[in-house]
């Protein structure tokens, strides 16, 4: 059993707080808000000692470093902006994929990624025109 110490808590509170997926260098950079001398080897750690007690879980994009999300029984996607290079969760799913299966296939699972500019992104390019 992990104990509990004040950079666990920042690295959960983080996870809380922004709500999002997240890679290790923005759960450092905003765990240090909380414990200002905090470590990336310790981000490293906790992530992994929260994904194996599933409080977390990874979010894989095609090519990219995995990125870590507050574990979650609902089924959903992601939105990576091409900007900022963030990662949402989106609800929704296309429904279903069985139409564009080949023939004598057999779907297991799917992931659905949509990538274009977030709220904020779009927002700038708005102002900036």
């Amino acid at each position: 059993m992990e104990r509990n110490t004040r950079q666990r808590d920042a690295i959960r509170r983080v996870f809380e707080d922004i709500g999002r997926p997240l890679g290790p260098q923005e759960v450092l950079e905003a765990a240090r808000d909380h414990v200002s001398g905090i470590g990336i080897a310790t981000v490293y750690r906790t992530i992994n000692a929260l994904v194996e007690s599933e409080w977390l879980q990874t979010v894989e994009l095609p090519g990219e470093p995995p990125r870590y999300e507050r574990a979650t029984d609902h089924h959903h996607h992601h939105f990576r902006c091409r900007n900022c290079h963030r990662v949402f969760e989106i609800e929704g799913c296309p429904g279903n994929l069985s139409a564009l299966i080949p023939a004598g296939f057999q779907l297991e699972a799917h992931d659905v990624v949509l990538y274009g500019k977030c709220a904020t992104c779009a927002g700038q390019d708005a102002v900036a025109a």
